[in-house]
């Protein structure tokens, strides 16, 4: 996989970058997490540059996420369940998936990429679901943003040793979720205490 890797962002850069999550995130078998943690290995390298790498990374997971809500939108289930596993789509995950979003909702945009399996499905549903595009872009890009950088983040933390987070993101995922939700509660909590606090002021 190294060899793969090296030999894709090193001949292609950052255009090869934004190719692959676009292809990565619509459902195509590309290791998404491997890859970006490779970059942040390539960063570590100083081979290229943190924010580049992460304004690429960004702009093709949101990309691949956009039109995978169109097809979702224009095309529906039928589309998904048919050419879905094509693309790695399997009816497990369309209804693991399926029952996720009826629990949590819109913000599965933003968790979703963190949990193997769901983020290839949630834009299409969402797109099925008929969310606005507005309220789709403002939890996937803010999804996509998150996603990206941890994931770089943790390739330039790791450094050489880069290549043991892919092997452990499938064990760990769900409790990475969960540590996620538990600090977005604490935020909206937060915000929510500070807004109160301040119209007692006012």
């Amino acid at each position: 996989m190294e060899q793969h890797l090296t030999y894709f962002i090193s001949h292609y850069g950052y255009f090869g970058l934004i190719i692959a999550l676009v292809g990565g995130i619509i459902g195509l078998p590309i290791p998404d997490e491997t890859l970006l943690t490779f970059v942040g290995y390539y960063i570590f390298q100083k081979k290229m540059i943190f924010s580049l790498a992460l304004l690429t990374a960004w702009f093709g997971s949101s990309v691949g996420i956009t039109l995978s809500y169109i097809l979702g939108k224009t095309l529906g289930l039928p589309f998904l369940k048919k050419f879905g596993p094509k693309l790695h789509i399997t009816e497990n995950k369309i209804a693991r998936t399926q029952k996720l979003f009826q629990k949590i909702g819109p913000p599965l945009l933003v968790f979703g990429y963190f949990i193997p399996g769901v983020r290839h499905v949630t834009a299409y549903l969402t797109g099925i679901s008929r969310l606005s595009f507005q309220k789709f872009c403002l939890y996937a890009y803010t999804g996509a943003l998150i996603w990206s950088f941890t994931f770089i983040k943790l390739g330039m933390v790791f450094g050489k040793d880069w290549h043991l987070i892919g092997h452990s993101i499938h064990r760990y995922a769900f409790i990475l979720v969960v540590v996620l939700l538990v600090l977005a509660l604490f935020v909206l909590l937060y915000v929510r205490s500070r807004k109160a606090n301040t119209k007692r002021c006012t």
